[in-house]
């Protein structure tokens, strides 16, 4: 079991919650543009989740911008893979890193930026924002 921290009962347990759990598989189409560094940007306004402390519902502004290099993503594919985050216990910093990794895993962007914008809770509201350095060669 995990060890509390003094200041609201917390444990390791919360902080590793939904960060290995399965969700939706990201689709990709080929890139027909792959020698051009276009930007892609990608807003999910209506992003929700759940606490993994309390249970309550988190909700907010997903933003995903990349730039392309073989792959794009398939808007439906990540549409669904958005939605298996409603029901699921993770922290919004775990969110925005989760989201990073799956995408960067499945897509290879040359670019990668992740940003979460989440709604003020108890008076306080959380920004977290990831971003890769710029690959300058495409991949071969």
């Amino acid at each position: 079991m995990g060890t509390s921290l003094e200041a609201g009962g917390y444990t390791d347990e919360h902080a590793r919650s939904g960060v290995s759990d399965p969700l939706p598989r990201l689709e990709c189409f080929e890139n027909q543009y792959p020698e051009s560094d276009y930007v892609v940007d990608i807003e999910n306004p209506e992003f929700d989740s759940v606490c993994p402390k309390t249970g309550l519902p988190d909700s907010g502004t997903v933003t995903i911008n990349y730039i392309p290099d073989r792959k794009c993503v398939e808007l439906k594919s990540l549409k669904l893979y958005m939605l298996g985050y409603r029901n699921l216990g993770i922290f919004s910093e775990n969110v925005v890193n989760r989201i990073f990794e799956d995408f960067r895993s499945a897509v290879s962007p040359r670019w990668l930026k992740v940003h979460g914008d989440f709604n003020s809770r108890g008076g306080l509201s959380t920004r977290v924002t990831r971003e890769s350095d710029v690959r300058k060669e495409p991949m071969k």
